[in-house]
């Protein structure tokens, strides 16, 4: 159950007792405060606040740059400027506070983004779910051949299901053990002392699930977004990525729009790649083997060029 009682108790009652407000509120953004989004089997993302809207980000570049941005017509042409020409403190004007129930190998991935306010679910003082993340077959895949941080093709019949077995079997036995360590009575019913909560949690596979809220502003939430939205990141936090991507659009649409197009639509090539476009424009073959490139240099170039 991605949402417990007591939560969805919680984000009904908020949304029964809205509060009036004199700040900007962004009307697509009111839509999602407090929705839990579903993501894998028991994950959630959900906005709990956020401030700022396109109007914040081009009010901040006004103020920032002067008589500079009188040439820019309409809000949405500054903000396509600011997003093409990498100025990024305006977009520092709008944050977003989220809750996020996620799987602990995946909070660790994204953990790695440190331009950002958490604060995570403590199981030193708290006793976590018996929830793990097990994943769906289709997405049971075998090891890169040619990514060593990759997947490669689904598994299939019998090994797929062996696997899942031992994912599904690993993580009940590990909790079992957890909730005898910390129980209050031995296995015989005898009373005991048990481990402490903070001992204990060791034990616990990483597939577990945890909570967060996540505070970040919207130039490094773009960040994060390139990054964990592309076709390349782990699938398991991606979903999560597409997820607040979908929020994001409703946020700050037009902020969103030149994100789109800038980054995740976009291509960053080297000089050398560069070099290599302009020859072929000229009619030139180019090849690995006189570009000038490695073979993973090349086998990204064309994969841009495709």
């Amino acid at each position: 159950m991605p949402i417990s009682p007591e939560q969805q108790a919680e984000i009904d009652e908020l949304r029964r007792t809205p509060v009036q407000t004199l700040r900007a509120t962004a009307p697509g953004m009111e839509a999602h405060l407090y929705t839990a989004h579903p993501v894998l089997d028991h994950g959630f993302v959900r906005v709990i606040d956020y401030m700022g809207d396109d109007a914040a980000i081009c009010q901040a570049a006004r103020v920032s740059y002067g008589k500079g941005t009188k040439s820019v017509q309409n809000d949405e042409g500054l903000i396509r400027y600011l997003m093409r020409h990498w100025h990024s403190t305006p977009f520092e004007m709008c944050e977003i506070k989220l809750h996020v129930k996620l799987p602990v190998f995946v909070a660790r991935q994204w953990i790695r983004h440190r331009t950002a306010n958490v604060n995570e679910y403590s199981a030193r003082y708290s006793i976590l779910d018996r929830e793990f993340y097990i994943p769906a077959p289709e997405h049971v895949n075998a090891q890169s051949v040619v990514n060593n941080q990759g997947r490669g093709g689904v598994l299939e019949g019998e090994e797929a299901a062996r696997v899942l077995d031992i994912l599904k079997a690993d993580s009940n036995r590990a909790y079992d053990h957890y909730e005898q360590m910390i129980g209050e009575t031995g296995p015989d019913g005898a009373p005991q002392d048990g481990l402490a909560r903070e001992l204990a949690r060791m034990n616990l596979p990483s597939n577990i699930y945890t909570q967060w809220y996540w505070k970040v502003d919207l130039h490094n939430l773009f960040h994060f977004l390139r990054l964990r939205a592309d076709a390349h990141a782990q699938y398991e936090i991606r979903v999560y990525a597409d997820t607040i991507c979908k929020v994001v659009a409703d946020w700050v649409p037009a902020a969103y729009s030149a994100f789109e197009d800038y980054r995740l639509g976009g291509a960053t090539l080297s000089g050398k790649a560069l070099d290599c476009l302009r020859r072929m424009l000229k009619g030139e073959e180019v090849t690995q083997e006189n570009s000038g490139m490695s073979k993973g240099e090349w086998r990204e170039f064309e994969g841009v060029l495709r």
